[in-house]
């Protein structure tokens, strides 16, 4: 695959607005998202298929995701979130020990860990935090793995109809930012195209218990060209040259 990124001015001009919301206290956490032209051999069904990953899913000939990360599981009556903010390539000599200690991401995790708790208040009680910002290892085919930090939270899901409990939290905090509104209202303003599917989410239900993910990672295909979507989290502890890389760094096949 190759990749045709952004021109970094571009890139710098939405950053920059963001950051200045976030000097107003308009937002402070946004994640801002890119569209990147790529060149792939392999099909929407090829990638699907051999992406080994937990979380996949094909709309053929409009778009395919391979996610690592998971936005809610209900099961046994309770509800869980597991945030993924934070990563940085494994190749990095004392790469966990960097991300851990790195204090625009512990800021980053902090927020996005709140940010859901608060979500789930709103449709579960006994809301809690059993794993704060744990490091994973997560494989990457054909490149290096990386570390990622999450946290657990969950709770006692309240009597309310699937679809309710779902749609009262959406959009996924990891993917929008804090406070939600008004950030999803920056975001739309400052990227400029709508998002479509990417950083949706999807599941399935078996009649007892849901699973679920967020939809990036993302493929698309308009008009028989391919754009990677990718992006990650501003605060204003952050760097328009570092966040320019993450977003480009994410542009992967996943064989």
């Amino acid at each position: 695959m190759m990749a045709f990124p952004e021109p970094f001015r571009s890139y710098e001009k939405k950053f920059e607005k963001v950051a200045r919301a976030i000097l107003r206290g308009d937002t402070y956490l946004a994640n801002l998202t890119v569209r990147t032209p790529v060149s792939i051999s392999a099909s929407l069904e090829d990638i699907f298929n051999f992406s080994g990953s937990e979380f996949a899913m094909l709309a053929p000939g409009s778009f395919v995701c391979f996610s690592p990360e998971r936005f809610v599981r209900i099961a046994g009556g309770m509800i869980y979130s597991f945030p993924m903010k934070g990563t940085i390539e494994a190749d990095v000599p004392g790469a966990e020990k960097i991300l851990m200690g790195d204090e625009k991401e512990i800021c980053e995790h902090n927020t996005i860990v709140d940010l859901i708790r608060n979500d789930l208040s709103m449709i579960a009680s006994d809301v809690r935090v059993p794993r704060f910002r744990y490091c994973e290892r997560i494989k990457r085919a054909g490149l290096c793995d990386i570390f990622a930090t999450s946290s657990e939270i969950c709770g006692a899901l309240k009597p309310i109809g699937l679809g309710d409990a779902v749609f009262s939290i959406l959009p996924a905090g990891s993917i929008s930012g804090a406070p939600k509104k008004r950030t999803v209202e920056i975001l739309k303003e400052t990227e400029g195209r709508p998002r479509g599917f990417y950083t949706g989410v999807f599941g399935y239900f078996d009649g007892k218990n849901f699973d679920s993910a967020v939809a990036i990672r993302f493929i698309e295909q308009d008009g028989g060209k391919y754009y990677y979507r990718s992006g990650g989290g501003i605060t204003a502890n952050s760097g328009c040259e570092s966040e320019y890389r993450e977003a480009a760094a994410k542009i992967y096949l996943p064989f």
